[in-house]
């Protein structure tokens, strides 16, 4: 036979050997987790429900969802062992050191604020263009609006159209 047309076949069956592989592993690593499980300790199950472990069997946990609440479940039905201060952040919303974490605004107002204060309006570079336009508009008299209103409505006579009309054929 030619190596060739035993190429795909040696793939395929490379492929299938590194996919079990995997599987192995993350099952073993699940296992060791559910061995660390001991009463006290703070699980989330397959399903998302945050208890405590009470009791641990070969193939089951007693579980505490509520305070005397108690619950049988599998061992294969615990999804995570958790941490202490993560189970507590969790469950009871209580942070562990409130220190140790750096303050981060919750946007970036806060970062500004004793440089400009609020309610002051920021010019963005348009500076004496933008009064001298200001003053122009507010010295135009309102004569002028009804000058261009009486030249749109010459224009639209000229052309035939009036408002609302187009140019779609």
């Amino acid at each position: 036979m030619n190596i060739v047309t035993l190429l795909p076949f040696i793939v395929l069956i490379g492929a299938m050997f590194l996919m079990t592989r995997s599987a192995k592993n993350k099952q073993r690593q699940a296992a060791q987790m559910r061995d660390q499980m001991q009463p006290g300790t703070g699980v989330r199950t397959i399903g998302g429900m945050y208890a405590t472990v009470k009791e641990v069997s070969d193939d089951t946990v007693l579980l505490e969802v509520a305070p005397g609440v108690h619950a049988i479940y599998a061992k294969n039905a615990i999804g995570a062992v958790l941490e202490d201060a993560e189970y507590n952040r969790i469950v009871h919303g209580i942070e562990p050191h409130e220190s140790e974490t750096p303050v981060v605004p919750d946007d970036a107002s806060s970062l500004t604020e004793s440089e400009a204060p609020a309610d002051k309006k920021i010019d963005l570079g348009k500076g004496e263009a933008a009064e001298a336009e200001k003053a122009e508009t507010a010295a135009e008299p309102e004569s002028k609006d009804a000058e261009k209103a009486a030249e749109d409505t010459k224009d639209a006579k000229r052309d035939g159209k009036q408002d609302g009309d187009a140019d779609a054929k």
